[in-house]
Parts: structure tokens; C-alpha cells; sequence
């Protein structure tokens, strides 16, 4: 008989060989999102166009640089999408260029306006974009920036490479997320309170009467569940679970005890008791809602759903809505289970349990979202069937940052003074570099020039900076102050911008961009400085 060739894998597309290893990282749908969306960088510096180099890479749709300055000689020195040939034309247009060179899935775009003129004459503009990065403004540039941008609801992020220094700040005013990606997640093994199908399940296991064969491929599930009914019945109470320490060892030795043994006495080697042992501290976890989910079901955006809500709220809505009744006060099933030790035929009937349950949530889900859609007048494919499964698979992920105004920082309307203050007392604090570049900042309000862009004006340059840094202390009201040295090296590097340092802060940055146009991992909350020459980070909330 001749024998049959196993079947080929699917041949990969493209696209999916193309970016292989990020699509492991944020999924098909974190790609799309990627390739959607519009990236408006203000200002092609070095650290600008390193931005959007590790954002062209991944293949983000487009984006558009906003820039009427020339290439520079000191531009040749720093940023290597420049070269020397162009010096005198355009920055943002050679810059453009050269970056969709990388990619052609890449769309680029070049303004050559300034910034103050756009906002005044076609503020709108900033409104058809996904995220703003900027890099080298000036303070009313980037006051005036903020409020518009904060507006719309449009992501800002306010970077800068001074020297051996760089920070990012982050401006959200509100940031939903499905996907978070927790380092740490406990499965949702629901032993606590087994849905109808998954009691009967376990309840149809006899260990006793197993031969050995299946007594060692039975799910440690299974053990489990058949240890904690023996636990319940020893103590008299049906609804305990073990919390303390005392209580789960009791288990574990039941557990153990359980194991078949030779006719010597020594133990079988039984994987799967073995693995019972192990998740008796993780299984018996009490199911209920996390705290930031619950803060979620609270919030008040929930209260009147509009034609203006976001997807996001209208399916929080319908969760809500779920877990006041068909889920008795739980969230969906998440329908995943770990590996464990067990024959396929055992597995696969315990996972197939699993995922029926957690289709049969998910519908309840989406049928109560399709009501709220007609309650408010959207067409029913707003929001599709496999957007509630994923939402419902992540429910326990849900997470929502509502940040803070950047604009309020400079005209002293937010909170931010305590926490440079208190910051600032700490001597290994970073707190001091993000405050000096405030102050270089403002000596280029006043002077309309960086403190020691000129050679000649290094040292008179040194008091005017500290009068600047002491001014802005004092209107924070802190009582200390920022090293004498620190001040004197940010003077000598006279503006100049150092592409390593450029290349790491644009990675970081470019970071955050994806988790905020993806909507998955956790932006950084919500300022991030870098000290280049002790090699070190810290991330501060302003």
C-alpha cells in the first residue's frame, strides 16, 4: 500500500511572512489597527525621524511631517535620514522620502507650514490624525497645541533629545483598552462555582475506580475539583474555599495521599497529581470581578449612551447588563485553558465544556449590545460578533486611562507641583533633567535662543538658565533645587542633539505609539526621561 503524504501547512501570505514576529506580539488585529492609522510628526529632527523609522518598519498606513525648516549642517551631524547633498532644501520633504523608502506599504506626507499657522487657519487638520508627536517645540507651540489636541481626543506626545538627555511626555484624555496583556493572569478555571455542564463533568469521574492507565491522564482539573468537594464535606461547609496557608497544605496532601503506590509502597510517577499539587495556590481562587473592572462597570459614561458613544462603552454597557444577571455577578467565561497532562480524548472534552460556555456568554453579550445599538439608533454591524468574543475572551483585562492636559502643566492648573516637589527631594530622582529642560524652555521664551547655542554665549548663558530653573521652582513652590552641574553640561551642549540618544528615545517613543494606536499593553503614565550617560530611566505622573 502506498503511503499518503501528510498534509502541507498553509502556505503563508505576504504579509503575514513580512511581519511574522510583531504578529505575535498584537495579533492580526493589532496589524490592521497599525495599518490604518495616521502619524503626524511635527519637526523631523533626528529623534523625529527615528520615531517614525521604528513606526515605518512595522508598517504603520501613513504619515505626515509637519516642518518648514531647511536641512542644517548641525542636521547632517545627528540625523542619518539627511545627508549632506540636501543641505539647504526641506527637511520634512527629504525626510519623507527617505523614510518610505523603507516601507512601501508606508504612505508619507509632507506640511511645510508652521505649526502656530495651522492651528490658526486649519486646526481641523489635526483632528484627521491618529496620533501627534512632536519634537522640539517651544512652550506656546506646545500649550497651544495641547488644548487643541485635547479637544478632539487625538494622542500627543511631546518628546525631546537634548545632549545625553531625552524625556517623552504623554497627553491621553481617555484611553480604552481591551487587550492589556497582563505579565500575570490566572486562568479561569471556575472551580469555585462549575457551570451545570462543567459539574457534571467532573462529577462523572470516579478516581476510585480508574485503572491506573487513566488514572494518570485524568485532568488535573478533575483532581482538583474532587479534592476541594472532599475538603468542603471534611469541614461541614459546601461553600468554603481554602484560603489560608493551613487549609490549602491539607489539600495537597489529600492530594498526594491520593497517588497510587507500588507494591513496594513508593509512589507512581503521576504527572497530572504532580501539576494538582502545584495549582492548588492559583486554582481555588475565588471567581469575582477584579477591581478595575468593577471601577469600569461604575463609570459614569454608562449612564447615557448616545449615537457618539464609543464601541468600547456600548459593549462595557452590555457587560454590565450580563453580569447583573446571566452571570450572577461574574464575568463571561474566558474559555482558555493551560496545558496539563491528560490523554487528548480527556483534554479535549474538558476544553470543548469550556469554550461552549464561553460562546454561550458571548452571545448573551452580543445580543444585549445589537438592543443598545437599536436603543440608539446605530446600524447593528457596529459592533460584530467577533468583536464581543474577543471583548468577552479580555474582560478581565479592561482597562481605561483618563490623563492629564500638558497645557495644564505649563499654566499651573493641574496637580503637578507635589509631585515635583517631592521627586526633586529624592537624590537619585531624574525628576531634576525634566525640570531643566522646562527651564531650557523657558530661557528660549525669554531669549529666543537655546542656552549655549553659541559658542561665545556658554558661560553668560549658565545664570540666565538658573534664574529660569529658579523661577519655575519657585512657582511650584519647591523648596530645593537642581545640581550646579547638571545646569553647566546642559549649557555646553548648546541644543545638540546625539543620534544614539535620538535612536533610543524613538524606540521608546515609537513603544507607545503602537500601544496606544493598537489599544493593547499599558502606556507608559505619563512622563519618561532618559539619562543617557548613567544609562538609566525612571517615569514619573505628572
Amino acid at each position: 500500500m502506498m503511503a499518503v503524504p501528510s498534509p502541507k501547512s498553509p502556505e503563508q501570505s505576504e504579509r503575514s511572512r513580512k511581519y511574522d514576529r510583531q504578529l505575535r506580539l498584537w495579533g492580526d488585529q493589532g496589524q490592521q489597527d497599525l495599518e490604518t492609522a495616521h502619524v503626524c510628526l511635527i519637526n523631523a529632527t533626528a529623534l523625529g525621524t527615528e520615531i517614525l523609522k521604528s513606526l515605518v518598519l512595522p508598517g504603520i498606513g501613513a504619515f505626515t511631517i509637519i516642518d518648514n525648516e531647511v536641512i542644517t549642517e548641525e542636521d547632517i551631524g545627528s540625523n542619518f535620514f539627511l545627508t549632506a547633498d540636501r543641505i539647504g532644501e526641506k527637511r520634512g520633504s527629504i525626510a519623507s522620502q527617505l523614510l518610505c523608502e523603507l516601507n512601501p506599504d508606508t504612505r508619507g506626507h509632507f506640511i511645510d507650514e508652521c505649526l502656530l499657522k495651522l492651528l490658526d487657519l486649519n486646526p481641523g487638520l489635526f483632528n484627521t490624525f491618529t496620533v501627534v508627536v512632536t519634537t522640539s517645540l517651544h512652550e506656546k507651540e506646545i500649550i497651544d497645541l495641547s488644548h487643541k489636541l485635547w479637544t478632539y481626543n487625538i494622542p500627543l506626545l511631546v518628546c525631546q533629545s537634548y545632549g545625553f538627555f531625552g524625556s517623552m511626555r504623554l497627553q491621553l484624555a481617555e484611553h480604552t483598552m481591551i487587550k492589556t496583556h497582563p505579565d500575570n493572569q490566572n486562568p479561569d478555571l471556575r472551580l469555585d462555582c462549575p457551570f451545570p455542564k462543567l459539574k457534571a463533568h467532573f462529577d462523572s469521574y470516579d478516581l476510585e475506580a480508574l485503572d491506573l492507565t487513566n488514572h494518570l491522564h485524568v485532568p488535573y482539573l478533575v483532581i482538583l475539583y474532587k479534592h476541594l468537594e472532599k475538603w468542603r464535606n471534611d469541614i461541614g461547609d459546601v461553600n468554603m474555599l481554602p484560603e489560608a496557608y493551613k487549609q490549602k497544605q491539607v489539600i495537597r496532601e489529600n492530594i498526594k495521599n491520593s497517588i497510587r503506590k507500588h507494591e513496594n509502597g513508593t509512589m507512581h510517577h503521576e504527572e497530572n497529581f504532580e501539576e494538582a499539587i502545584r495549582s492548588v495556590n492559583f486554582a481555588y481562587n475565588r471567581t469575582s470581578l477584579p477591581e478595575n473592572v468593577r471601577l469600569i462597570l461604575k463609570d459614569e459614561k454608562l449612564k447615557n449612551l448616545t449615537s457618539n458613544s464609543q464601541p468600547f462603552w456600548i459593549m462595557v454597557k452590555a457587560l454590565k447588563d450580563f453580569v447583573d444577571n446571566e452571570g450572577c455577578g461574574r464575568l463571561p467565561v474566558r474559555g482558555t485553558l493551560p496545558d496539563m497532562t491528560a490523554d487528548t480524548f480527556k483534554y479535549i472534552s474538558l476544553q470543548q465544556l469550556y469554550h461552549e460556555q464561553a460562546a454561550k456568554d458571548a452571545e448573551a453579550v452580543y445580543n444585549r449590545v445589537q438592543q443598545l445599538l437599536q436603543d440608539i439608533n446605530l446600524p447593528d454591524d457596529t459592533i460584530t460578533e467577533q468583536d464581543i468574543k474577543i471583548f468577552c475572551k479580555h474582560a478581565s483585562e479592561l482597562c481605561v486611562i483618563r490623563g492629564t492636559r500638558i497645557a495644564d502643566e505649563y499654566e499651573r492648573k493641574g496637580n503637578t507641583d507635589n509631585e515635583i516637589c517631592q521627586s526633586l527631594e529624592d537624590p537619585d530622582s531624574l525628576i531634576e533633567h525634566y525640570i531643566i529642560l522646562r527651564g531650557i524652555e523657558r530661557f528660549y521664551s525669554e531669549y529666543y535662543t537655546y542656552p549655549g547655542e553659541i559658542d561665545e554665549q556658554v558661560e553668560p548663558d549658565i545664570p540666565k538658565l538658573k534664574v529660569c530653573i529658579s523661577k519655575l521652582l519657585s512657582e511650584w513652590g519647591c523648596m530645593s533645587s537642581t545640581k550646579e552641574d547638571s545646569i553647566h553640561e546642559y549649557c555646553r551642549y548648546g541644543k545638540s542633539e546625539l543620534h544614539s540618544v535620538s535612536s533610543f528615545i524613538g524606540g521608546c517613543v515609537s513603544h507607545e505609539i503602537i500601544k496606544i494606536i493598537t489599544r493593547q499593553y499599558k502606556p507608559v503614565n505619563n512622563s519618561f526621561v532618559f539619562n543617557a550617560i548613567s544609562c538609566s530611566t525612571e517615569s514619573f505622573t505628572l
